[in-house]
């Protein structure tokens, strides 16, 4: 059985998922304004505007002197106008619309099996925290989506000033929960973001991969969770 006192935890597409694609709200967004805009369009258009800002201004642009809020509104209306949308006014006020409804938990579900795994940890004696390449309305997503209550912390790397896989917010969180890396692992669902960054400061980690998912031939089976219900057994089995 591994000796852990810490998990860490990434959030997006780990704990939560967004419950519709981008393009699919945006569009909805778009038609309560009298606009018709395809969806497939709007997804399009959105990777090439969150692509291009965020290799502009990494990790929203704090180095910067971007505040995160500021970096998405520029995303949000630099989508609409590659669809097609010049009305300033409108492209402004959709922007600021889905900001905020993207922290309600009208866009977040939490993912099959995350808050009874929460649970259990929990009961076993495990301190946890989170680190999410995230903004700082994380702490609010988490709360609406009834999931904040079983952290200690909730390290973002807007706040921490690094995103994963910068070994830095790692280091941060271990010092927020007190244990060396070998008594703490860290749950996500991106290879080199959070399995290979969380073992290259010498924690543990478990990668969160659904069949179908393509093969990632440096881990170990042992280390795979196809649901994050596994993840106590692989503990124990550790």
């Amino acid at each position: 059985m591994l000796r852990l006192r810490l998990l860490t935890w990434d959030v997006k597409d780990t704990l939560l998922r967004l419950r519709r694609p981008v393009g699919e709200s945006y569009a909805a967004e778009a038609r309560a304004h009298g606009l018709q805009l395809q969806p497939p369009a709007l997804s399009q258009a959105f990777r090439e505007a969150y692509g291009a800002h965020g290799r502009r201004f990494p990790n929203y642009g704090r180095d910067q002197g971007l505040s995160s809020r500021r970096w998405w509104l520029d995303v949000v209306g630099q989508t609409f106008r590659l669809a097609g949308v010049q009305d300033d006014s409108i492209v402004t006020l959709m922007a600021e619309n889905l900001y905020r409804d993207y922290c309600s938990a009208q866009n977040w579900e939490v993912l099959p099996g995350a808050g009874e795994t929460l649970s259990r940890c929990r009961q076993r004696g495990f301190r946890m925290g989170v680190v999410s390449n995230f903004d700082n309305r994380l702490e609010k997503i988490l709360s609406r989506c009834d999931l904040r209550h079983h952290f200690e912390f909730v390290l973002t790397s807007e706040a921490a000033g690094f995103a994963k896989p910068d070994r830095r917010i790692f280091e941060e969180a271990l010092r927020l929960g007190g244990v060396p890396p070998g008594q703490a692992a860290h749950v996500g669902d991106d290879y080199t973001r959070d399995y290979r960054a969380a073992r290259a400061v010498g924690m543990h980690s478990f990668l969160l991969r659904a069949a179908g998912q393509g093969e990632e031939p440096a881990v170990p089976p042992e280390h795979v969770l196809p649901t994050l219900s596994h993840l106590l057994a692989l503990i124990e089995k550790g």
